[in-house]
């Protein structure tokens, strides 16, 4: 199984701006985030991403792990479970290629759990959000850290060793 989590922040951390990612993405992070999940078996997303972000059409199969239901995503997959028992459900009804695209707190819990494989980080130039995702801590505790830079963005590719 292969657990990918993407997400974008500002130099600040902040991974919102008027409770949406728009603001905070650029148009490299954008074309890339675009491309991997292309590339995945299923997305898997959080409550508060399911309420504030554009998933009306996905790829892939798209999961929610929520406690609550999600009308305005009539095909999407509604769990109430914790994050990381969904990421091995998802695996075994969609496909070993995980994608997680939640926000900060959805994110770091998987990571603190160790769930996560790869992380895919951007850092645009954008700051004075909210939902702080603390990128450092956890680059720190990366196995293995490439970075790379286009234009005002900054990649890196982060990966750790999973409980599997």
């Amino acid at each position: 199984m292969s657990v990918t989590a993407t997400i974008v922040a500002g130099v600040d951390g902040s991974t919102c701006i008027d409770g949406s990612s728009s603001q905070v993405t650029s148009t490299a992070d954008r074309s890339i985030f675009l491309e991997r999940r292309r590339k995945a078996d299923c997305i898997i997303i959080g409550g508060n991403t399911a309420r504030n972000e554009p998933y009306v059409k996905t790829p892939v199969p798209l999961v929610v792990i929520s406690r609550n239901p999600h009308p305005n995503l009539p095909a999407a997959h509604v769990w109430n479970m914790d994050p990381c028992e969904g990421i091995i459900k998802a695996s075994h009804e969609f496909g070993e290629n995980v994608l997680i695209e939640g926000g900060a707190s959805f994110i770091t819990y998987l990571l603190e759990h160790n769930a996560v494989e790869i992380l895919e980080l951007s850092i645009t130039t954008a700051r004075g959000g909210t939902d702080i995702f603390d990128f450092e801590r956890f680059l720190n505790h990366a196995e293995s850290l490439t970075k790379k830079v286009t234009a005002d963005t900054t990649f890196y590719s982060a990966i750790f060793r999973t409980q599997k």
